[in-house]
């Protein structure tokens, strides 16, 4: 199955919160004694359709989550969201992680598990059904929830490509 072609966006001016989804501690044993070292899984994005992801290892936690906010500004994409949720339903797989995100009516809330929680509120999507199928594991199930945000298409797009006239439509 081919890769499809996210939406990329340059970090430049944009003002971006960031949310520690996992920090796992890797101890490497050597013959010295026990070498610990920390990883971080962070998500950044500006609430308006903008979000990253991004891997940040180091000997300190602090120095690890740092890295990983610079990973996630390097790997932004733009997420269609209207009127607080998605266009359309979508499916998509990374590995043994499955997602499912559907839109929701306005009022019914963000309905989704830690790391898919995380990546849809840093994209600004405040009504939306998910449910994440498969391995839990945080890393492939964000992975798999960007796969399914990058492959959402707006209406208009759609429209074009149909070549349907959208004055018409609207118009009568």
């Amino acid at each position: 199955m081919a890769k499809t072609q996210l939406n990329r966006v340059k970090a430049g001016d944009l003002e971006l919160h960031e949310k520690v989804v996992a920090i796992n501690r890797v101890v490497k044993t050597t013959k010295g004694g026990r070498a610990f070292s920390f990883s971080a899984l962070v998500v950044v994005g500006n609430g308006q359709g903008v979000v990253g992801h991004g891997l940040g290892k180091a000997k300190e936690v602090q120095e690890a989550i740092t890295k990983g906010i610079d990973d996630a500004k390097k790997n932004l994409i733009k997420v269609p969201v209207m009127n607080g949720t998605i266009p359309h339903e979508q499916f998509a797989k990374e590995g043994a992680a499955k997602v499912l995100i559907k839109p929701a009516a306005h009022g019914t809330g963000v309905i989704a598990g830690g790391s898919m929680r995380a990546v849809l509120e840093a994209a600004g999507v405040t009504d939306v059904l998910s449910k994440s199928l498969g391995s839990a594991n945080p890393h492939n199930v964000v992975k798999a929830t960007f796969v399914a945000l990058g492959s959402l298409r707006e209406p208009v797009q759609v429209a074009k490509q149909r070549n349907i006239n959208l004055k018409k439509v609207f118009n009568g």
